[in-house]
């Protein structure tokens, strides 16, 4: 016979037993984020541009170094479309567990406003701000026998006649910069599209263009052989290998200050234990010297920041474009 006090014993005796099993449960939980990554695991590196481009060997940088820091293999896979959107896609979708990266650019911050009726998931939403890696900055660029030496020069031409500029395509970093310098000076430079950044700066070299707010990079070989002249660079300080040419805010417009950067996210449910590791990782994997030289070699300066910093800089990047784009009716092709 089960009596009142046999009850209350049985009753007690599970009691002591639930919490040890939630913290058991709640252990284990964790314990993927606390061992991560699991060895012999493989680390997919999405990069939604072509190979070949500075996104692209940055990543390979990286991923080699990731490889050998935390002893895994990492791959990097190309997959390119829909203006960097299916390569971002595909890792919003992809399993939290930290074996799938994204490596993104200030083009998806333009992205989360330009393209967002058009996308299938949410960037805002779907993805995880794991580390900002480096940046590069705008390089503003006219031809060697221009008469526009000077960001003022181009205001004061750009108000006394129809000028027009080139860009590496709708929503890119160069066209954004140029809207931004129509706004700061109540311009209307013809803003025209190409199909890259190089055929533009072809153009450019021909006369067919007046200016191009270009990808440093890739306008910086042009500089030096001196078939394009450099007249303002939109960065924070001169860079040393151009360094006669001044800063935005030293030429009187430190508003346009415009950097192309390149950072790291992973699925939006990833664990914060993951984040929080895979960040201090690459952020270390940038602080190492041959790193940063590489780094600088590509054009880019370091500009490591791990999830606490990276994820503000990220909210205030797409609410800054948003606002561009909206004030200057920019709209998807």
């Amino acid at each position: 016979m089960i009596t009142r006090r046999m009850l209350l014993a049985s009753a007690l005796a599970l009691a002591a037993i639930a919490p040890a099993a939630g913290v058991q449960a709640q252990s284990q939980a964790q314990a993927p984020a606390t061992d991560y990554p699991a060895k012999g695991s493989v680390l997919k590196y999405v990069v939604p541009f072509p190979p070949g481009g500075l996104t692209d060997v940055m990543a390979r940088l990286v991923g080699q170094q990731l490889s050998e820091r935390l002893g895994v293999t990492v791959v990097v896979e190309n997959r390119p479309g829909a203006g960097a959107m299916i390569g971002a896609e595909q890792v919003s979708r992809a399993a939290p567990d930290g074996t799938t990266l994204l490596a993104i650019t200030m083009t998806h911050s333009v992205n989360a406003t330009l393209l967002r009726d058009r996308s299938r998931f949410d960037i805002t939403k779907d993805l995880k701000p794991v580390a900002l890696l480096a940046s590069t900055p705008i390089l503003v660029v006219v031809p060697a026998n221009s008469k526009i030496r000077t960001l003022d020069d181009l205001a004061k031409a750009a108000k006394g006649k129809e000028l027009n500029a080139g860009s590496s395509g709708v929503g890119t970093p160069s066209h954004l910069s140029l809207a931004l310098f129509n706004q700061i000076n109540s311009t209307n430079i013809l803003h025209i599209p190409y199909a890259g950044g190089a055929p533009s700066l072809t153009d450019l070299m021909g006369g067919q263009l007046d200016v191009i707010f270009s990808n440093y990079a890739e306008s910086l070989p042009y500089v030096q052989s001196g078939k394009l002249r450099a007249i303002a660079i939109a960065s924070a300080a001169r860079n040393p290998q151009v360094p006669n040419v001044p800063t935005s805010a030293e030429a009187g417009m430190p508003k346009l200050n415009v950097e192309q950067w390149t950072a790291v996210m992973l699925p939006a449910a990833t664990p914060d234990a993951i984040v929080q590791r895979l960040g201090k990782e690459l952020v270390g994997i940038m602080a190492r010297p041959e790193v940063a030289e590489k780094t600088r070699s590509l054009g880019f300066s370091v500009d490591a920041r791990g999830p606490a910093e990276f994820a503000p800089f990220w909210n205030s990047e797409v609410q800054r474009w948003r606002a561009l784009i909206q004030s200057a009716g920019i709209t998807a092709q």
